[in-house]
């Protein structure tokens, strides 16, 4: 996963704590963010793998509704990647690209983007729609491997 965003002096503080980002100076004040050798940790669930991976599992379950257009999901995206790494083997942490797999965001009943849906014995429990920053997501996670 490779991508650039250009971000304002303001919006700094709130991602340095996301891993993999390096910062060069930018004219007119601002800071030019990119990212380099991210590994995704994140599972890709499409039409083929989804009753698999995320409706027959015992584990809880968060899933990233995202676009490549979308710019908030580009925000999003490496924390979750982050949060997938971080729960691996305790939680299923995977993407769903919404041009790719219209039946599942469909579904899921999916009209914003990014959307992450929270499941647990395969119902769903808890939704956050937006970029949100990665403590808000955790704690959803937790509460739901409590």
């Amino acid at each position: 996963m490779h991508w650039m965003a250009w971000l304002t002096k303001s919006s700094v503080d709130k991602l340095t704590r996301v891993g993999g980002f390096l910062r060069t100076g930018g004219d007119r004040g601002g800071y030019f963010w990119h990212t380099h050798n991210v590994i995704e940790m994140a599972i890709e669930i499409n039409e083929a793998n989804f009753e698999e991976v995320v409706m027959n599992t015992d584990k809880p379950v968060m899933v990233d509704f995202w676009a490549e257009w979308c710019g908030p999901c580009r925000m999003v995206g490496p924390v979750v990647e982050k949060i997938a790494g971080d729960y691996e083997g305790k939680a299923v942490v995977g993407k769903v690209d919404v041009d790719s797999n219209s039946e599942i965001s469909a579904k899921f009943g999916v009209r914003s983007i990014p959307t992450i849906v929270f499941l647990k014995n395969g119902e769903v429990v808890d939704k956050s729609v937006g970029a949100v920053p990665e403590n808000v997501l955790t704690e959803k996670l937790e509460k739901l491997m409590a």
